[in-house]
């Protein structure tokens, strides 16, 4: 069983990182191959935080902590490590080191709100075998913690 899991974690995380790169192609036009990786970890983060059964809204306000937290993690890796400025938000009022910003942060928490309400909609399908219940049980949508 453990194996399954491990596979639909990687699956999770393949899946967060995609769509990572689509969000940014989509928005800004480019992207840089680290942000596959930042957006793996922000998708099996939020899939943790979901199974947790809180309300939405503070769970959203604690993604999108951990969002900020991976974005200035891996801006600072990028353009100081790797040269590669892969984002200036330098522009923006109240920018920290041009990598997040009010604004942006805006637009995380409702991302992150809706992803949160689709997981907890999906997992309790998936727990109702396609009926959706109110079961808080985990299960293996999201088996990050796996």
């Amino acid at each position: 069983m453990a194996h399954k899991s491990r596979g639909l974690a990687a699956a999770v995380f393949i899946l967060g990182g995609a769509a990572y790169l689509g969000v940014e192609l989509a928005w800004r036009g480019m992207t840089h191959w680290t942000m596959f990786f930042a957006g793996g970890l922000c998708l099996c983060g939020l899939c943790r935080l979901e199974r947790s059964g809180r309300p939405l809204a503070p769970l959203a306000l604690r993604a999108t902590g951990g969002v900020l937290l991976v974005e200035l993690a891996f801006g600072l890796f990028c353009t100081r490590l790797l040269g590669v400025p892969v984002w200036d938000y330098s522009g923006e009022w109240g920018n920290l080191a041009g990598l997040v910003c009010p604004k942006y942060t805006l637009l995380w928490f409702l991302l992150c709100l809706w992803l949160l309400a689709g997981l907890r909609g999906a997992r309790r399908v998936a727990s109702a075998g396609g009926t959706a219940i109110k079961s808080q049980k985990p299960d293996a949508i999201c088996p990050a913690e796996s």
